[in-house]
């Protein structure tokens, strides 16, 4: 019998089938790549003194009104403990 069928006193049969795992993240970027994740051998090491950092914000950095009201929402009290309150 399949799914859906009934026994001889009409009571739905369903077959059990074994709990099916989804693939790890690793399986699936295997099956994307096409070899195995983690790449073989020791990440490579990165010489941070070749780094080049840039800084190209205007100065003043541009903020909105909305972005000020925000933070002042989520963080007033951490400001106000920090810098005291205006009240």
């Amino acid at each position: 019998m399949t799914d859906g069928e009934t026994n001889n006193e009409g009571v739905g049969i369903v077959s059990r089938s074994p709990h099916v795992r989804p693939p790890t993240a690793s399986e699936q970027l295997e099956a994307l790549l096409g070899y195995p994740w983690p790449f073989p051998g020791r990440p490579p090491k990165h010489d941070l003194s070749t780094w080049t950092v840039t800084d190209d914000w205007p100065h003043p950095v541009p903020v909105t009104q909305a972005e000020i009201e925000v933070f002042e929402q989520w963080f007033g009290d951490i400001f106000d403990e920090l810098f005291g309150s205006e009240g």
